[in-house]
């Protein structure tokens, strides 16, 4: 047995040196060839006595580890002699094979999200050599920082497993290079591509373009308000999304192109109902489990001058008292705009009108921010009981809208005005006597006090009361009716000159009064009527004193008066005319206002009455005409007391009836 160890990287034509072979015979006997079994490695080259084995084909360790070959020694003799030896060959290992994979790509599926540490796939490569030469290592190729962030690979073992986050929406699939290298540098390569598969791991995002806020209210249904697009990073079902409102809002989606919807309103709006709307729109796309996200739009309502001022009442009333002071309040009106700002803004006016025939706002005014009206001048109720004006409440919008609403004013009585005595007229008007039969019995009507009063209400309610009087127990006046009637019989005893004093008090708060004298002439003839002027003159005897005193005191300061106007005429040197008057002036009849009418037992004076006075001056004589009695044995009215211009002379002045005649007439219709 020969050994011989050959490394399996020797060349073609190296050559190994055998020994020799040895016979003991000698000459042509000894050894004279040798012959080598045929195989495909080796041939034998023999010079002389050196042997020599000659490579002629590589070895390769990984087919063959050992070769045996056959050596043959022959001699020369006869019969021919051999011998035999085998070398054995070991073909020693040579570092002449990569590694190979099992599979030049690998494919792997990952699902994303996967947790760490996950074995995604195991690479797998051999190496036909041996000991260090077949000892195989794994690593990656050329890679991205990225994949190398995620993934990593057992060097001994070949896993590849999962390091890093796993999102499918960042990358769909991997491929990387991987290297199987022995252990002196031989290496190999093989692909590995991993497909990441799409979990449904991405909720839906939603995105609002050209959203139209404020929205007007006039808006018709139907208009688009904004346009959402909707986006699903996953794939396939994980992207198929579905948009939804909540019930109850005046709008809808409606699908438009891919992915995106519209938003569209379905009714009226209504600013003053609603100003703002939360609208919430959800998005849910078709994974398992199915994911969805919400997003709330804040849309307002933009005002539109659509509402009129309202009035908070559909019509006001205004109560003053006459007399009221030019400036005072009346009332106020209030109208409600539900619009907004301006639209909602309210500016009140008059509208124009008038009043008996004077403008409006000649009578009343209105503050335009406030509303309250206000009386311009001050009011009579005696002229002007009620009138009504009309308010305008207008916004401010364009175009503004307005409306309008009515104010009566009611004006209340105050009494403001003392009764007015017609008959008898009062005195220094007229000298006006009443003849009384002496033979008038109890109850009888003698004559009547007229008067009336320009209030109304119980402002005019009138009472009548005697005061005064010459005998206090021959007459009575009627409370309401102002009738004079004998209380008794008239006795001889009686005076033939009764002075009655009768006061006229009305119902108001305070009540006003006037007073008046009534003369009474108890005769049945006029012969026996004595002179007039002794009638008043025990009335007026009594007030005599201080008659002087105040004329001694007009007198005085009217001398004083006529001096300093001397002196300032004198002192501007001007002069002026002087008027001088003379002759009859006329005095206008007692007023009695047009519209005067007597409730039964009021007292006052009937419409079917009326009076005329006529008088001048420079005169105390007088015409007398009765009123007609109810009572037949007064005097009949149409009987007229006359007397000579002598016996008419009051004092110590004379005057003709014909240039100085004062006349009073009461005439009946």
């Amino acid at each position: 047995m020969i050994n011989l160890e050959i490394r399996e990287s020797a060349v073609r034509g190296a050559r190994f040196v055998l020994e020799e072979a040895h016979d003991a015979d000698v000459g042509q006997n000894a050894v004279q060839q040798y012959s080598l079994k045929k195989n495909e490695n080796f041939i034998l080259d023999v010079k002389g006595n050196a042997i020599e084995l000659v490579l002629d084909k590589e070895l390769d360790r990984e087919k063959q580890k050992e070769i045996n070959l056959l050596l043959t020694a022959l001699d020369g003799g006869s019969p021919q002699r051999s011998g035999t030896v085998v070398i054995h060959v070991t073909v020693l290992d040579a570092n002449d094979n990569a590694p190979v994979f099992s599979q030049s790509v690998y494919k792997a599926s990952l699902p994303e999200n996967s947790p760490l540490d996950t074995v995604v796939v195991t690479v797998s490569a051999s190496d036909a050599d041996e000991g260090v030469n077949g000892d195989v290592t794994y690593d990656f190729g050329h890679v991205s920082e990225e994949v190398k962030k995620i993934f990593s690979i057992d060097r001994k073992v070949g896993d590849i497993r999962v390091t890093g986050a796993v999102d499918y929406e960042t990358a769909t699939s991997f491929e990387i290079r991987v290297k199987a290298k022995d252990g002196l540098g031989l290496s190999s390569y093989a692909k590995v591509i991993i497909s990441i598969t799409d979990v449904n791991d991405n909720a839906p995002v939603l995105n609002l373009n050209s959203v139209l806020n404020p929205i007007p209210e006039n808006i018709p249904p139907g208009t688009e308000v904004g346009i959402i697009n909707v986006q699903d990073r996953d794939s396939e079902k994980n992207r198929q999304v579905s948009c939804s409102l909540q019930q109850g809002v005046p709008f809808k989606l409606v699908p438009s192109i891919k992915n995106y919807y519209s938003l569209v309103s379905t009714g009226q709006l209504d600013r003053e109902v609603v100003s703002d709307y939360n609208i919430t729109i959800t998005a849910t796309d078709e994974g398992s489990p199915p994911l969805s996200s919400s997003k709330s739009v804040q849309l307002s309502v933009a005002d539109i001058n659509d509402n009129p001022p309202v009035f908070e009442e559909e019509s006001y009333s205004a109560y003053v008292s006459e007399n009221n002071k030019a400036g005072s309040t009346l009332c106020s009106v209030a109208a409600r705009d539900p619009d907004w700002r301006q639209n909602g803004t309210v500016v009140y006016s008059l509208l124009a009108g008038e009043v008996n025939g004077a403008p409006v706002s000649s009578y009343v005014s209105v503050n335009g921010d406030t509303g309250v009206i206000h009386a311009v001048r001050s009011f009579d109720y005696e002229q002007l009981r009620s009138f009504k004006v009309q308010v305008m409440a207008r916004d401010n919008g364009s175009p503004p809208l307005s409306s309008n609403v009515t104010v009566s004013v009611f004006i209340s009585d105050v009494n403001d005005n003392a009764p007015q005595i017609l008959y008898p007229a009062p005195e220094g008007n007229s000298f006006m006597t009443e003849l009384v039969p002496k033979a008038a019995h109890g109850g009888s009507l003698v004559s009547k006090v007229i008067a009336v009063d320009a209030d109304s209400g119980q402002n005019a309610w009138l009472s009548y009361q005697i005061v005064k009087s010459t005998d206090p127990g021959l007459f009575t006046i009627g409370v309401h009716s102002g009738e004079i009637r004998t209380q008794r019989d008239i006795s001889e005893s009686d005076s033939m000159k009764q002075n009655l004093i009768v006061s006229v008090k009305d119902n108001g708060q305070p009540s006003l009064s006037a007073t008046c004298s009534m003369y009474l002439l108890i005769s049945d003839n006029l012969a026996e009527v004595p002179e007039l002027k002794d009638i008043s003159y025990d009335e007026k005897n009594s007030k005599l004193t201080s008659y002087l005193i105040i004329a001694l005191v007009s007198v005085s300061t009217f001398f004083l008066t006529f001096i300093i106007i001397i002196l300032g005429v004198r002192f501007c040197r001007r002069r002026k005319p002087r008027l001088l008057f003379d002759g009859a002036v006329a005095i206008p009849s007692a007023y009695l206002p047009p519209n005067y009418a007597d409730v039964d037992g009021t007292g006052t004076l009937r419409s079917t009455y009326n009076y005329d006075a006529y008088l001048t001056t420079g005169s105390r004589t007088s015409d007398f005409k009765f009123v007609s009695s109810y009572n037949d044995n007064t005097l009949p009215a149409d009987q007229t007391l006359r007397k000579s211009p002598s016996d008419f002379a009051f004092g110590d002045g004379d005057s003709s009836p014909e240039v100085g005649t004062k006349s009073t007439s009461i005439k009946t219709f």
